[in-house]
């Protein structure tokens, strides 16, 4: 349970993580340059305050920097893909693609290459959180886009998928913290190495993007490293399904208290969500 205990961190600050999208998209836009800035601010944010929970500590293998240098490309086209997408249609149904490729693509690996056992109750669990997201998202006002939509739902599954193959990979590796470090240090590199030459918006950054890209940058990092430490105890096909549905639960807590109140098919969405976990973690 402690485990699980990690997980429902993570989930907690992936739950927040979403809405610093949402300003910086208002904010300053969503084209190629914006996604550079957005990437390099968060990157350095989360590669200090990770290099604080690693005890100053710096760590190295050429293994764990090339499956870092893929994450960090894989985090950036994540983060061009949703500000787009988060340029077209509501938060709600950009959650969905978002949490959909969080669970099914790393679950699948996780049972096709790693020999994880796809038991009733995850089957069970599966189907109950596909209906759940079904109900919980609300049709966007644009129909346009859904090149983005897809890259959100692939490039949120693989992150995950990298994360498993890091984790049980029989390489010399670098501890969580020491991986989750060096993927927010390339992804800084890269970004201020093509920054320069993008063209688009090269106004200020107002207060709310800079707080945006800062409040990101921790939850983001910091959330994928409480899961690399409980994906070491825990199958992938058990922890992605237990993310997605807790981020369902605890985002709509958190509409609660925000003008944006959850409908009843959204409060039903969450409770069979709630229902999957229980499955999940028992069954």
């Amino acid at each position: 349970m402690l485990y699980y205990g990690i997980l429902l961190a993570a989930v907690t600050m992936f739950s927040f993580q979403f809405l610093f999208n949402g300003i910086f998209e208002k904010e300053y836009g969503n084209g190629l340059r914006a996604m550079f800035v957005f990437s390099a601010g968060s990157s350095l944010v989360g590669f200090l305050i990770l290099l604080i929970i690693n005890g100053f500590k710096f760590e190295f293998t050429w293994f764990s920097l090339l499956m870092a240098f893929f994450a960090a490309l894989d985090s950036i086209g994540y983060t061009y893909f949703s500000l787009k997408a988060l340029g077209r249609i509501n938060l709600s149904l950009y959650s969905m693609f978002s949490m959909l490729g969080g669970m099914i693509l790393p679950s699948v690996v996780g049972i096709l290459f790693y020999n994880e056992e796809l038991t009733v109750g995850k089957g069970i669990c599966y189907a109950l959180l596909m209906l759940s997201l079904l109900l919980s998202s609300k049709k966007g006002e644009k129909k346009s886009g859904y090149f983005y939509y897809m890259g959100v739902f692939v490039l949120n599954g693989m992150s995950g998928v990298l994360s498993t193959i890091f984790q049980n990979a029989p390489y010399e590796k670098t501890s969580a913290a020491g991986y989750s470090m060096l993927i927010s240090l390339l992804a800084l590199v890269i970004c201020l190495l093509f920054l320069p030459f993008v063209k688009g918006s090269t106004e200020k950054l107002t207060k709310k993007a800079l707080v945006s890209m800062g409040g990101y940058g921790v939850l983001c990092r910091v959330g994928n490293y409480l899961l690399l430490i409980a994906l070491a105890h825990l199958p992938a096909s058990a922890q992605y399904p237990f993310v997605t549905g807790g981020v369902m639960i605890i985002s709509t807590i958190i509409s609660l208290f925000t003008k944006n109140k959850p409908s009843k098919r959204e409060i039903t969405g969450v409770a069979i969500s709630f229902a999957a976990l229980i499955i999940l973690m028992f069954v």
